[in-house]
């Protein structure tokens, strides 16, 4: 069974670039710490150090190491604050990652089963889908919601679950929306467009409707965060998709007009958990309106 303890000496030597180095911080002699790392290494299996001059350098077991001791003695540090926070707490806690592709609106939709609950106290971290995904499988986020499921990856043990789809619609100003009177789609020929960046899982299925209606689009901008689209749509800067989910706001709050609905094109809604049977109670919660938000959105 793996010691932590010879883990923990390999991660100083790492930190103080040499076995010496990390004798003299740990205030130990140089043969205790290469013993202990001697054993690690016996217990792995592999040489976790190789001569590099008159110094070692990480083998490639080695690096493969010292990022798993990263995490491990990173979660150490993060374990009182979770404990005393846990202690104090009188809710329940919901830590949720929010893929940066994945519009605020829909994110809203997708918890709203969750935010009924008396005592909640709900985290929201918005990232990079696969750094989300490297929290979710060290424990440190409850679910991630995104608009993809999670890659298949033997070493990442991560388990997709959809939650439904939504259609798109395009909206454009007031003052957009007058430069042409051609009927939806044709009018998207006769104005500039903005729309999400190829890092969003729909923009392909975008770019291929555009395909096959024969359309020309004049991208004048391309973005990952869809709040910061909606923000330069009502600007007037360029006619732009979002999900239906989005409409109230759109027309409502920022004044913009509805161009037409297409429902060729849909986003993938996708919650993702640690675990196949998922037991925190409120991601229960989020994955229990899946098959309703099928049902009312097919």
């Amino acid at each position: 069974m793996l010691n932590y303890r010879h883990l923990y000496y390999f991660w100083v030597a790492t930190k103080e670039g040499g076995i010496a180095r990390a004798a003299e911080r740990l205030d130990m002699a140089v043969q205790t710490v290469s013993t202990q790392i001697h054993t690690l290494e016996a217990a792995l299996g592999h040489a976790l150090f190789k001569p590099s001059g008159r110094s070692v350098e990480l083998t490639a077991a080695g690096v493969v190491a010292l990022r798993y001791a990263e995490q491990i003695f990173q979660l150490g540090e993060q374990l009182p604050l979770a404990v005393r926070e846990a202690a104090s707490s009188q809710g329940v806690r919901l830590s949720v990652g929010i893929s940066d592709g994945l519009p605020k609106p829909v994110a809203r939709h997708l918890l709203l089963p969750a935010t009924d609950t008396e005592g909640l106290h709900l985290l929201c971290s918005e990232g990079e889908f696969n750094d989300l995904l490297a929290d979710l499988a060290l424990h440190r986020l409850d679910v991630v919601l995104a608009d993809r499921p999670a890659p298949v990856n033997p070493n990442l043990k991560v388990y997709s679950h959809a939650l439904g789809e939504a259609a798109l619609m395009w909206y454009a100003s007031p003052a957009l929306r007058a430069l042409s009177d051609a009927a939806f789609p044709a009018c998207l020929d006769q104005m500039p467009l903005l729309l999400p960046s190829r890092h969003a899982a729909v923009r392909a299925r975008i770019d291929d409707w555009f395909d096959r209606k024969s359309l020309r689009p004049r991208v004048a901008g391309e973005f990952e965060d869809s709040a910061l689209l909606a923000t330069f749509g009502e600007s007037g800067l360029g006619a732009f998709p979002a999900t239906e989910w989005s409409h109230d706001e759109l027309t409502g709050q920022r004044g913009l007009q509805l161009l037409g609905r297409c429902d060729e094109v849909v986003e993938h809604f996708y919650a993702i958990s640690a675990e196949r049977r998922v037991q925190h109670p409120l991601v229960q919660k989020v994955l229990g309106q899946q098959e309703s938000d099928r049902t009312g959105l097919s």
